[in-house]
């Protein structure tokens, strides 16, 4: 195995986090509806507002990675739900379903041999492919993480969950 194999290999183990954490889904798995728009305990913020969060940021990574008329967004109100919105069951599912399919979009660009890691984003200020892959793996796995320690704190884990 050369090289970049290598290095496309460890970038889609920490897109996904094999090695070193629950994955998305798992942390996800079984989440009570009732308790979406519930804040998390000393946080401003419930389980809903934080996966449309993770949701939102990633969705803007792979924009700007595929995207030659890429928008820059303002921070913090275009990578947060508005708050005290209530999520609907359907909220939820397409926050789920939209989180997935940019994931497996940003996947597939990282496992193309095609693709140059190390090229400039043109459209950028100097950023490259690679960067941006390392930027939405640490956001999501330290937001993923804080998700599963909310619900930790929340009691929402099922009896079937594996500590």
């Amino acid at each position: 195995m050369n090289q970049k194999d290598i290095l496309r290999e460890n970038l889609l183990a920490l897109l996904t986090g094999e090695h070193a954490r629950m994955s998305f889904d798992d942390t996800v798995r079984e989440f009570p509806i009732d308790r979406i728009n519930e804040n998390f305990p000393n946080a401003d913020y419930t389980p809903w507002d934080l996966l449309e969060h993770i949701r939102l940021t990633q969705q803007d990574i792979l924009d700007f990675i595929i995207n030659p008329d890429y928008k820059y967004r303002k921070w913090p109100q275009d990578y947060w739900p508005k708050k005290g919105k209530k999520a609907s069951r359907a909220d939820w599912e397409k926050t789920i379903s939209g989180f997935k399919k940019d994931f497996k979009e940003l996947e597939n660009i990282a496992k193309n041999p095609k693709t140059d890691l190390y090229q400039d984003i043109p459209w950028g200020e100097g950023e490259t492919i690679l960067r941006e892959f390392v930027t939405v793996a640490n956001h999501n796995a330290f937001h993923i993480g804080e998700f599963a320690i909310m619900r930790q704190a929340m009691g929402t884990w099922s009896k079937s969950h594996k500590k």
